[in-house]
């Protein structure tokens, strides 16, 4: 008879679940469904990230017994695999984006789309593309979609690689050396061992990375519309 695999939303959501279930692997395919697959808004990727900091020499074991025979290297190895997965899953919500584009903006509006509200995403990523791409990634659900949306609107293809590239090798990179140095000082200094208190630090981390949207979704500024269409045939 075979087993049943029962998942709850509380599996979902944590971390440890993903680490658990299939390791390395599982790991590097929601980092690239976060934004490549645009289902992934509801993962715990910043969280995700910092547990994998504390379990990198697990995870790369699972991969090349023995790991690199290095703990330092082991983490430097681990963040590059998943910088890639990330700047793939970006790229590819991007080109979908670029995709969709010409149809979005020869649309008509009605009751759920607005086309106004493309316009403002156009003068925004004309002005802050840059910064968005990179800071989007430090923020869930806006991480989900803002490559999505530089695609719709025809940000400089040039110009979003790099800033993808630096965004997601900053972003993984603070997240799984804060999650395997921290876990090692808190022991070290305090006798304090995160591993027995994920659920703590996962709130915690989700309560710092979402707070900057929810100010700007209440208390931001609102810019008018400029007229312009990225891909009006001159």
């Amino acid at each position: 008879m075979f087993e049943l695999l029962t998942i709850t939303f509380k599996d979902l959501v944590n971390p440890e679940f993903y680490i658990a279930l299939g390791g390395l692997w599982v790991l590097l395919f929601i980092v690239f469904a976060e934004t490549g697959l645009m289902v992934g808004f509801f993962l715990p990727g910043d969280s995700l990230l910092f547990v994998a900091g504390i379990y990198s020499e697990k995870l790369i074991d699972s991969m090349m017994t023995g790991g690199t025979g290095s703990e330092l290297l082991d983490l430097v190895l681990l963040w590059i695999m998943v910088t890639l997965c990330g700047i793939l899953g970006n790229a590819a919500g991007y080109w979908f984006g670029h995709k969709s584009g010409p149809y979005l903006y020869h649309r008509n509006d009605s009751l759920l789309f607005k086309k106004k509200y493309l316009f403002r995403a156009k003068e925004f990523y004309d002005k802050h593309g840059g910064e968005a791409i990179v800071f989007a990634r430090f923020l869930p659900i806006v991480r989900t979609f803002a490559p999505i949306i530089a695609g719709i609107v025809a940000m400089d293809r040039k110009k979003f690689i790099i800033y993808n590239i630096i965004g997601c090798a900053a972003w993984v990179f603070a997240m799984l050396f804060a999650g395997h140095y921290l876990d090692k000082l808190f022991m070290m200094k305090f006798g304090f061992d995160l591993k027995k208190h994920l659920e703590v630090i996962v709130i915690g981390i989700v309560v710092i990375t979402t707070a900057p949207v929810i100010y700007k979704l209440f208390f931001g500024r609102k810019n008018p519309a400029p007229a312009e269409d990225p891909y009006k045939k001159s």
